[in-house]
């Protein structure tokens, strides 16, 4: 499965491109680097230069927060200009992949039930209700979400994201997309060198990106995947068979899963918790206490918290929050994992945070190591957090 590192791994189910289809990817690909390496740093130079000072002259005394900073940056003509190009970014991102998606989507579904069996299996469930918060608005401008349905035996959703997800990271995120889920398995690696889960469960799977590496890391598990949108599902269904990849995949809510008590010695997720509300996020954590077998961790891995950054870098990172459709991006990066442990039924005591360096070496050379909106994989790092039961 190797590839040169400027190259998406071509899985059986990868859309294919024309030469515009690919040119159109690549130029959106490229102007993403271009806003997080030329244009985003200016940003700093005109808060340090203009913003920030007018402010103390005004109110005798600096930003107090990021949002005072996001509400003075708002109406400098530098700030906007920035974030009205990454917002279109975002916008020609997905319409760029959408665009070879749709010309082969037949295709694709076909070859999504025909990839070839390695044990693993899919159960979806027509009948689930999916939440609010995924159906109220199209969370990271992705048209339609993750759950929207057009024909029968849809994969267009996971197909659009597997490619735009390479495009949005500008590669950073590894041929396969993994670098999340592989960061998080060498963490674990080294900091718990005994685990040997017999049954891991990834929450909110999506295409299944991060949900791979753990099959390499532990050959003996027994590894199950959940999301609730059945088109991102089927693609990753077909995307893990075609790799040789037994995953067993069902259609479930995190917040109230139908697997029996203590049933798992690892529970995962990856870029999830910013994509739900409060009151389901704290579900998904009691699901995690209910699941885990004693001794098991949960780990969930985000973008770093707001507490660990100086007031400017929060206020660039919550630009998802205002201009990205991530309505909860906030409040998930002001989660303290003690309390949510506490709340959840999880000994404080045993709550665990940490900062793990990206897996993908390859990229570390073209990375901003800023952590700002429209290149989340950009910082080199990832933040993990999570509770050993």
């Amino acid at each position: 499965m190797q590839t040169q590192d400027h190259e998406q791994f071509a899985h059986a189910v990868l859309p294919s491109a024309t030469a515009d289809e690919f040119s159109r990817q690549e130029f959106v690909k490229s102007y993403k680097k271009h806003l997080a390496t030329q244009v985003s740093p200016n940003t700093k130079v005109v808060y340090d230069t203009q913003i920030k000072p007018a402010f103390e002259k005004e109110h005798g005394r600096a930003p107090k927060n990021r949002h005072e900073i996001r509400k003075a940056m708002n109406g400098n003509n530098h700030y906007q200009t920035w974030s009205s190009l990454l917002r279109t970014s975002q916008e020609m991102m997905w319409k760029s992949c959408q665009v070879s998606v749709e010309r082969q989507l037949g295709d694709l579904i076909a070859a999504s039930k025909s990839t070839k069996s390695a044990g693993g299996t899919l159960k979806l469930d027509p009948n689930l209700e999916t939440p609010r918060y995924h159906t109220a608005v199209d969370i990271h401008c992705q048209p339609g979400g993750y759950h929207t349905e057009i024909v029968d035996d849809d994969v267009a959703a996971g197909a659009v994201y597997d490619r735009a997800v390479y495009v949005y990271a500008m590669g950073q995120l590894g041929p396969m997309n993994d670098d999340m889920g592989a960061s998080t398995v060498a963490y674990l690696k080294h900091a718990y060198p005994d685990l040997a889960p017999k049954r891991i469960l990834d929450l909110g799977c999506s295409a299944g990106h991060s949900t791979v590496p753990y099959q390499a890391a532990y050959p003996d598990a027994e590894i199950y995947g959940v999301d609730v949108a059945a088109p991102m599902l089927r693609y990753a269904h077909a995307r893990c068979e075609s790799m040789g990849v037994p995953i067993h995949l069902s259609q479930q809510n995190a917040e109230s899963l139908d697997f029996e008590d203590s049933s798992f010695d690892l529970i995962v997720s990856h870029i999830l918790v910013h994509e739900t509300s409060t009151a389901a996020f704290r579900n998904i954590m009691k699901e995690c206490h209910r699941l885990l077998s004693p001794g098991g961790i949960a780990v969930h891995v985000e973008t770093p918290p707001f507490k660990d950054m100086n007031d400017f870098d929060a206020f660039l990172l919550d630009w998802d929050t205002y201009n990205n459709n991530e309505p909860f991006w906030s409040k998930s990066h002001e989660i303290d994992p003690p309390s949510a442990a506490k709340d959840a039924g999880f000994d404080p005591e045993k709550t665990f945070e940490f900062m793990a360096p990206s897996a993908f070496e390859a990229a570390k050379a073209k990375r901003t190591n800023v952590f700002q909106g429209g290149d989340f994989g950009g910082g080199g790092f990832w933040y993990l957090y999570g509770f050993q039961k």
